[in-house]
């Protein structure tokens, strides 16, 4: 079929001419042509549904818990965040994850004075009962217990308490319990003890609870305890994993003013927290040198955390120079280190760079595991080889690495960006059969990819999987919801999911807050976006590189480029680099603007060397050349992309046909279309559109009615563009009886004729000379609720003066009113005044 759609043809081909069809002319009314269907208001989106899903699989148990701890506003400000918390303990414990920093967790699971069948010898007897007594209470009504025990419980050995209820898997009680004890020692102005306090800390770190750990920390003065170096490093994880940086380094400058020495462990936590800041490149440096000058010698965490902090920033040569100097100095790396290295060159799509950190694991005997190919998964992908990818899934299997959750997630993203969700549903059907558990993060890439897509039906069939599966959803599950109402244009939703979000126990973190000002940015309202922003700084979150990113995509969907010029110069004044995204909504914002020179500029600054040349910035600044019509710096862009090994995909390829095809570039249309084959993919209907077009505008209509039955036998559907394109290529050929045979054979399958199908016939009919089949035309849009517009009206009164029929100009004039009622007078003068003009010219 390749061939009979787009054969090799010369640069300007002839008009094709067939012989005129025996039948009767149609005429342009109901008893010669099908009654066009109906127009039907397309379905509305059903979010209350998803959204009451969503309700129930946050719901938790305890919900009457709620309502008694709001009517207590006599309590501690802990008292109520853990109570409202601990709606959620019962479904978080089971899915906790382990904490990256293994000192962090309590040592063993046997631990001093715990004996082998499980009893706590450091208890007495009363702490023992005591301990009972707690564990045997509901969570909702131990406030009430510890009341009715007061007495007891503020003579008992509170440490021990809280040791055991920790040891014996019951972490959310001993955290009542530490808040109750708070609560009334400080009405009797009493401190409670240093220990307990560190122990509090361990215990939540180690149940990775940073959320509730963090909000406790809030109203805990932190400053009238002695910790130990064990405990200050806890929290500063706390800090870290919650996103309160400049805490966590105003209290280990604190720390250290104390006397204390920051562990090996403790300066690992500090470099992930300046990674995570942003534009801490140089305070990192700085913070290693302060290590070896206390004599500390670098681990595995030392040397990933600071690799993964560059792979944030997109700093590929300092990791690589960071990299280099650690092996030259001796150091042999490790797969913790070679995958971060794999990280930093997956994020920006280097998978050649990526296959060679593979390389060298091996030549070193260093044995890969499941990060290492998710690291590399995710190379492949970045450059556009998702189907590479989704073929590594096989290769780890058979080097006997088992493909965990985060692979199957990586290449359904993947495959949900490059707009093919039928894949990433297969490959999702394909994870389960294989007995890998998708986890909340698999569910959450899924249901966004469905969102994009408005697929409500299956979006509501994953949140049953959910539920089914035992998967609570989190923050990042509500926050898609958030992202989709955005995409959807749904402000009016936008506010009321954020509300429920956070009657169910989630409290916005930063990504909400970027995810928000990104949401209400798409629906157009900047006025929301901004207040977010303002409304994100005085809760105490800063904003990074994703919440610039988030203000630039909102400029960008209206193309203020002068206002995104402005937010790209306040991230520089604020230390932030610019990264690939950020780039790549610049050249959005310029093209969606009409700005090449501001193209141009990103274009000298990529191939200059200056901004790394990703396959997403590339990809862009095709698109972005392609939406301005420059078609020399769309095909330059093509090539580079091409010359560094990146894959097209197809939204590509049809950005470069459909130029070539405006352009009646026939040679370079038909080797776009050989290339769509050749890298394995298929044409879909914006591809046979385009070369409908080419075919269209150079008055080959027989031919662009051929692609059309082409793509009805590929077992495509074309659509009103497909339809109205054909029809102008046999209007402008004036085979207009060839017009009306294909607007019968659209009406027939389905499709309601626009007023650009109407307009199209009447361009025919007028440049004939044919009044009356114009006057049925109106008549027949009028009749089927297609009212006409001004561009109607002006092409019939252009008709009449070509044919210099000005009096008959004047007369339709006239007439118009009595057609057409809602055609305004003001209208009728301005058509007036154009006849007149053309009549004295």
């Amino acid at each position: 079929m390749e061939g009979s759609i787009l054969p090799n043809r010369p640069l300007h081909p002839a008009a094709m001419n067939r012989p005129a069809r025996p039948n009767p002319t149609p005429k342009f009314n109901p008893t010669t042509l099908p009654l066009p269907p109906q127009s039907q208001t397309p379905p509305s989106f059903p979010l209350d549904s998803l959204l009451q899903h969503l309700l129930n699989l946050s719901a938790t148990p305890n919900a009457s818990r709620r309502s008694k701890a709001q009517s207590n506003n006599t309590q501690m400000t802990s008292r109520h965040i853990s109570v409202d918390s601990s709606q959620n303990l019962n479904r978080q414990v089971h899915h906790r994850k382990p904490s990256s920093v293994s000192v962090l967790q309590l040592n063993g699971s046997k631990e001093e004075g715990q004996s082998g069948d499980g009893s706590f010898e450091f208890l007495s007897r009363k702490g023992k009962f005591m301990l009972d007594s707690i564990v045997e209470q509901p969570l909702h009504s131990l406030n009430d217990f510890f009341d009715s025990n007061k007495f007891m419980l503020l003579e008992a050995d509170i440490f021990s308490l809280l040791k055991a209820l920790a040891h014996s898997g019951n972490w959310e009680r001993a955290l009542l319990l530490f808040e109750w004890v708070v609560l009334n020692l400080k009405s009797s102005n009493v401190k409670i003890d240093n220990q307990v306090v560190e122990l509090m800390v361990r215990i939540l770190g180690r149940e990775s609870q940073h959320s509730i750990a963090s909000k406790l920390l809030d109203v805990i003065p932190l400053e009238d305890y002695s910790l130990d170096v064990r405990a200050y490093t806890t929290i500063l994880h706390v800090y870290s994993r919650t996103g309160k940086y400049k805490r966590a380094i105003s209290l280990f400058e604190g720390m250290k003013e104390t006397g204390l020495s920051p562990t090996l462990v403790t300066y690992n936590v500090m470099l992930d927290v300046y990674g995570k800041m942003g534009r801490s490149w140089d305070k990192i440096l700085a913070l290693l040198d302060e290590m070896r000058s206390n004599g500390l010698k670098f681990d595995e965490f030392t040397c990933s955390t600071v690799i993964s902090a560059c792979g944030r920033e997109g700093l590929l040569n300092e990791a690589k120079e960071f990299f280099a100097k650690l092996k030259s100095q001796g150091y042999v790396p490790g797969t913790v280190t070679y995958n971060a290295m794999l990280q930093v060159f997956g994020k920006a799509g280097i998978y050649s760079e990526a296959l060679g950190i593979l390389k060298e694991m091996e030549d070193n005997n260093c044995p890969a595991d499941s990060v290492t190919y998710n690291e590399l998964v995710a190379a492949y992908v970045r450059a556009g080889f998702y189907k590479e990818g989704a073929a590594l899934i096989e290769t780890m299997m058979h080097k006997g690495v088992m493909p965990n959750a985060v692979t199957y997630t990586t290449v359904i993203n993947a495959y949900g960006k490059a707009g093919e969700e039928d894949q990433a549903l297969k490959l999702f059907d394909k994870m389960k059969e294989s007995g890998c558990v998708p986890n909340v993060c698999t569910y959450n890439a899924v249901l966004g990819m469905l969102g994009k897509k408005s697929r409500s039906e299956e979006m509501i069939k994953i949140l049953c999987d959910m539920k089914s599966s035992g998967c609570s959803p989190n923050r990042i599950t509500w926050n898609t919801l958030l992202a989709m109402c955005g995409n959807m244009g749904m402000h009016q939703y936008v506010n009321r999911v954020f509300q429920e979000m956070k009657s169910c126990g989630f409290e916005p973190d930063r990504d909400t807050f970027n995810t928000l000002i990104g949401a209400y940015g798409r629906c157009g309202s900047e006025i929301n976006a901004t207040k977010m922003y303002e409304e994100m700084i005085e809760v105490g979150f800063v904003p990074c590189a994703t919440t610039y990113n988030a203000l630039l995509n909102a400029l960008a969907r209206r193309g203020d480029w002068k206002a995104a010029e402005s937010v790209i110069l306040d991230m520089k004044n604020k230390g932030f680099r610019p990264n690939e995204t950020s780039h790549s909504l610049m050249l959005q914002c310029y093209a969606k603007g009409g700005n090449v020179k501001g193209i141009e500029k990103i274009e000298k600054e990529i191939y200059g060397g200056r901004i790394f040349p990703s396959w997403v910035l590339l990809r862009t600044l095709v698109r972005a050349n392609f939406k301005c019509g420059a078609l020399v710096g769309m095909e330059r862009a093509f090539q580079e992309l091409l010359r560094r090994g990146y894959k097209p995909d197809l939204v590509l390829f049809n950005s470069m046909l459909s130029i070539f095809a405006k352009n009646s570039m026939y040679e370079k249309a038909h080797e776009t279309f050989n290339l769509i084959r050749f890298s394995g993919l298929q044409p879909d209907l914006v591809t046979y559109n385009s070369l409908m077009d080419m075919y269209a505008r150079v008055g080959e209509c027989w031919k662009a009615e051929e692609i059309l039955k082409g793509l009805q036998t590929s077992g495509g559907n074309p659509d009103l563009v497909s339809y109205n394109t054909v029809i102008k290529g046999f209007c402008r050929q004036r085979h207009m009886q060839e017009a009306l045979r294909i607007l019968s054979e659209m009406t027939t399958r389905g499709i309601r004729p626009c007023i650009f199908t109407y307009n199209t016939f009447l361009t025919g009919y007028a440049a004939q000379g044919m009044f009356k089949e114009i006057d049925e035309v109106i008549s027949y849009m009028i009749q089927h609720n297609c009212r006409p517009n001004d561009l109607t009206y002006k092409i019939v009164v252009d008709g009449y003066c070509k044919a210099r029929k000005y009096k008959e100009a004047m007369d339709f004039l006239s007439k118009i009113k009595e057609m057409d009622s809602f055609f305004d007078d003001q209208s009728v003068q301005r058509l007036a005044v154009r006849i007149r003009e053309k009549l004295e010219s």
